[in-house]
Parts: C-alpha cells; sequence; structure tokens
C-alpha cells in the first residue's frame, strides 16, 4: 500500500505511477473529454469472483443420485425454489434463493487458469493467447476489462474511478494474471486496485484524500505551477495530475473506504473475515456511484481445491461466502440499491465432476473443468427465484442453455447502460467491438 505522510512535491509529479505492489492510480485517474450525454443515474456491476474457480458440483449443481466418486461428500439442502437444492453449507443463500437466478449451464473450453481467468474478466478471449503461462501474463495485449471498456465507453471527472479491484490484484509468485487491467486500451483506463484486506485493523486509503495543510486552491495552484515551468513536455502526466484534483477534492472516493464508520453490528453481519469486509466494501463502493467492482473472494488459488476440496470448502470457504453474501444481498435490498446493482458470483471455471487424487496427498480434490459450471445472478432485474440451464446426470456438460463467459460479459455491459457491440479505439486509434457475446436474456425473463 502507498503511504505519504503529505501529498508533496514528489508525489503529486509521481501521481499516476501503476503499481501491483501498492494503489494503483491510472483508471482512478483517468478520463478523457466529458461525456456528451446528460447526466443520468448508471446502474453498477459486482463481480464476486471465486478465485480459482469453486466446483459446481459441491455447491450449486449437485448431484446426490451419482455414484460416490462423483457426488462428493456434501449433502444438499432445499432451498426457497421449489425443487431446487444447494450445498448444507450454504443455509443462508438457501434461504434467499427468491432473489438469486442461478446459471448452471455456464460452459467454455479453457481449462487453464490465465486464459480463462481473462476470459471471465473481460468477456472476450485472450488476444495472442501462447501456449505456456508464462507468456499468457498481464500485458498491454489483453482485452480491457470491464471497469476500462466503462471508462474508455463512458469517461467521468466527478472524483470517482470507473472500477474498483479488492482486495487484492490477481498474482501468484512471477505471474500476474491476464485481463486485469485496461489492456490495449492503455493505463489511463486502468481500474484501482486495492491491495489491503479490508479486515486489517490497519486498513486505511489515506491517499485518497487531502491532508489538512492542503486545500483545494492551493492543489491548484500546484498545477498551474507545473504548467509554467513546463514539467510535462508530453500532457500525460498533466492529464493524470488533473484527474488527481478531481479525486483529492471531491472525497467521495475516500469516504467509501472508510468502513471504520460502520456500526460493528453490521461489520459482524458480514463477517470478521477478508471475504465479508471485502463484500462490505464493495456495498459502500455501490454507495459512493463506482460502476464496477471486482471482489476478488481470496487469492488466484483459493477456489483451486485440486486437494482437500471438501475440507476447505468446508471449513472455510463457503460458510465465508455465504454469510458475506447473505449479508450483502440483505443490505442491498433493503435500501433500493439492488434494483440498480447486479450481483454476479462465479468463477474462471468449475471443478471435474470425478473426485481425483494428488500424488503424495491423501485428502481428496477436484480439478479444473470449464466445460460446464455454475454462477448466481441478482439485482438489476434479473428475476429471483429461477434457475437456468442444466448440466448432465454428473455435471461434465450443460444439456440446455449453455452460456459462455463472452455472454456474461454481454450482459455486465447492457446492465451498465453499454451495448456490446460498443465501439472503442486502442492507443492507436484502431476499432474495436468492446464485446462479441450475447445478452442473457433469460435472466430478465
Amino acid at each position: 500500500m502507498i503511504s505519504h505522510t503529505s501529498f508533496n512535491r514528489r508525489a503529486f509529479l509521481q501521481v499516476g505511477a501503476s503499481s501491483f505492489a501498492g494503489l494503483s492510480l491510472p483508471g482512478l485517474l483517468a478520463g478523457r473529454a466529458a461525456a456528451s450525454e446528460a447526466p443520468r443515474r448508471h446502474k453498477s456491476v459486482i463481480l464476486v469472483l471465486l478465485t480459482g474457480g469453486a466446483s459446481h458440483i459441491d455447491t450449486l449443481d449437485m448431484k446426490p443420485d451419482a455414484p460416490a466418486e462423483i457426488r462428493g461428500e456434501f449433502s444438499s439442502i432445499a432451498t426457497t425454489i421449489p425443487g431446487y437444492h444447494v450445498c448444507e453449507h450454504l443455509p443462508r443463500l438457501a434461504a434467499r434463493m427468491n432473489r438469486w437466478a442461478v446459471i448452471r449451464s455456464l460452459s467454455h473450453g479453457e481449462n487453464g487458469h490465465l486464459p480463462a481467468t481473462h476470459r471471465i474478466l473481460t468477456g472476450a478471449p485472450m488476444p495472442n493467447q501462447r501456449g505456456s503461462d508464462l507468456d499468457n501474463v498481464l500485458s498491454r495485449r489483453d482485452w480491457p476489462c470491464y471497469a476500462a471498456g466503462v471508462n474508455a465507453l463512458r469517461p467521468r471527472h466527478d472524483g470517482l474511478p470507473s472500477g474498483v479491484t479488492l482486495p487484492n490484484p490477481l498474482i501468484e509468485g512471477a505471474l500476474t494474471w491476464p485481463g486485469q487491467h485496461g489492456g490495449f486500451l492503455g493505463p489511463t483506463h486502468d481500474p484501482l486496485f486495492v491491495t489491503q484486506d479490508p479486515n486489517s485493523p490497519a486498513f486505511r486509503m489515506d491517499t485518497l484524500s487531502l491532508n489538512a495543510d492542503l486545500n483545494s486552491q492551493r492543489l491548484h495552484e500546484r498545477l498551474q505551477l507545473l504548467d509554467r515551468v513546463g514539467a510535462d513536455n508530453s500532457g500525460i502526466f498533466r492529464h493524470y495530475q488533473q484527474s488527481a484534483i478531481e479525486v483529492l477534492t471531491s472525497g467521495r472516493a475516500a469516504t467509501a473506504f472508510q468502513l471504520d464508520r460502520e456500526p460493528a453490528a453490521i461489520r459482524d453481519r458480514y463477517g470478521r473475515n477478508s471475504f465479508g469486509q471485502t463484500l462490505l466494501l464493495s456495498r459502500r463502493l455501490v454507495h459512493a456511484g463506482v460502476p464496477v467492482i471486482q471482489a476478488n473472494m481470496g487469492i488466484v488459488q483459493s477456489w483451486d481445491t485440486h486437494g482437500d476440496n471438501w475440507g476447505r470448502l468446508k471449513n472455510r470457504l463457503l460458510p465465508q461466502l455465504d454469510q458475506g453474501l447473505a449479508a450483502l444481498i440483505d443490505d442491498l435490498d433493503a435500501d433500493g440499491s439492488l434494483e440498480d446493482t447486479l450481483v454476479a458470483v462465479l468463477g474462471e471455471f468449475g471443478r471435474t465432476p470425478r473426485v481425483s487424487f494428488l500424488p503424495g496427498d491423501p485428502k481428496p480434490g477436484r480439478d479444473h473443468w470449464a466445460a460446464v459450471y455454475s454462477g448466481l445472478f441478482a439485482g438489476a432485474g434479473v428475476k429471483g427465484g429461477q434457475v437456468l440451464g442444466r448440466s448432465d446426470r454428473i455435471g461434465a456438460y450443460p444439456t440446455d442453455l449453455p452460456i459462455s463467459p463472452y455472454d456474461v460479459g454481454a450482459t455486465i455491459y447492457h446492465t451498465l447502460g453499454l451495448e456490446p457491440d460498443s465501439e472503442v479505439r486502442d492507443v492507436v486509434n484502431r476499432p474495436w467491438r468492446i464485446n462479441s457475446g450475447q445478452v442473457i436474456r433469460p435472466l430478465f425473463a
């Protein structure tokens, strides 16, 4: 996390530097000419990413009548949707399924983490995909993430980013996973990356607010001074600095990150863990007006349960997700925000139907499986209480209504008031259609 005791001259000159080591500002400080359309209320999207790929068979698409090597160790429980059951470790979700739509026929053909993650974070295949993951890391060849697409199509100058990713970018050792930034649109469209855990007592976003000894007038005077001395011949840093002033003088972004304003009882209701506090912060960002929030439920391998699948799901992953999602959906519904907020919960793929073992690991798990998996959707016009699509008797392939990550992307853009065939231009002014999928219309039926 970047920290400054004061917003000094050096920091002012350097604002806009992109870094996965702390707070990445280019997307926050981005923006081209102001949008020509009249101001109107736009919707938000919270993409709750189950990083690593959650097992569909052990959560939302259980197969109680399948052989033991398929069905796994969990029992199922009834939900508020007649005839539909979910995992026993999702009791709060089961009680709230009237607000959710579940899709059991998500499907694509990429079983590798990096290119599959690129698909779900951008709604597009990875351009120039290479054979090795070492060659498929984050790059400016990537398709832009949703926040970047929104920022390019509908720039803003109100002191808020078009997107926030929290609580950590997806990094595994030397590999930074693709699809997380502005890609070929350039760094001015990168989202804001937050690399602190919202559950930490030390969580602060002080870099988003002015210090007591620096008011708006003084900040503008410093920018004028830089113009007079010709500190920026290219105009790029001038662009960042002007956008920085919008952020620092607005205060809306800083206020949204002040989790300590939430009553202790509410924080407890979400769960005093990274999942719960990330979802609580996501709700605050929706209320502030941020269009795209990517809420990573863990680090890159959190749901990648090759070993100890049932232990990891039972003891941490499912209870924490269940508690946090219940609090989020209750709060958004209670204050009316759910009408304008799409909540999508899914990973980059599911897990294999057949139970497997890692060499030397006595605790069984499941491997990668993109052919079919499940996701949850709620809000923004989604009709709750419905189950769309189905998989075959062992959860291996869809039997109807196959839905691709590209269709998820089209639905996200459509929800945000942007048509999937909208045109964006890359850094050398070449036109591109932002998405090639189809809106998932049955969600809204």
